[in-house]
């Protein structure tokens, strides 16, 4: 999968996959944010997600049109169940955070001054992306299992890769490394099963 902003790889996708794209589709996400580039961003595209993992929806909102931005989610989304939506400084950008409850599923949309694919879920989610792909589906279930005890995403991987230091900047380093690169590191690392 190369282009994460097309939804329809969705579709032919895991049954989870398969139902996050009819919750979104349902809710018209993608027409109503078409302005602010969407994209489905954290841990249901990968597959590692959990029964109550969020789907994750990240925007590019300028801050021209924040308002723009709130009014449509208030519009589209404020009569839904748990509807919030904030506002909040997030590294150097002000960031707006949206979420609301939608046929079972837990929907947060995140909108900032910076384009999609430039943003850090995204980055995150490409470099994780690129791990599975090298290390299979044995990384896949060490990652499940990971986040089964507790643990966020971005320190799963961090964990299993030995990374130190703080796993969200850690993980960025692995940025732009092939999977072939990737897939020579990650023999030398102890994957054992996680109990």
């Amino acid at each position: 999968m190369s282009d994460w902003k097309d939804p329809q790889y969705l579709q032919t996708g895991n049954q989870r996959q398969q139902r996050a794209y009819t919750v979104l589709t349902n809710l018209r996400i993608w027409a109503v944010l078409q302005a602010f580039d969407p994209v489905l961003a954290g841990t249901i595209p990968l597959n590692i997600d959990l029964p109550d993992s969020d789907l994750d929806i990240i925007c590019e909102v300028k801050p021209a049109a924040q308002r723009q931005f709130r009014a449509l989610l208030e519009q589209h989304y404020g009569r839904l169940p748990e509807f919030r939506v904030s506002q909040h400084r997030v590294g150097k950008h002000d960031s707006i955070v949206c979420s609301f409850r939608a046929a079972g599923e837990t929907v947060e949309i995140f909108g900032q001054d910076v384009p999609p694919m430039r943003q850090n879920a995204l980055r995150h989610m490409l470099v994780e992306h690129a791990i599975l792909q090298a290390g299979g589906e044995a990384w896949r279930t060490a990652v499940r299992q990971l986040k089964q005890q507790g643990l966020k995403t971005e320190p799963a991987f961090a964990q299993l890769l030995g990374l130190p230091g703080n796993s969200y900047e850690a993980l960025l380093t692995l940025e732009g490394w092939s999977t072939e690169a990737l897939r020579e590191r990650l023999p030398a690392l102890p994957l054992r099963p996680v109990s």
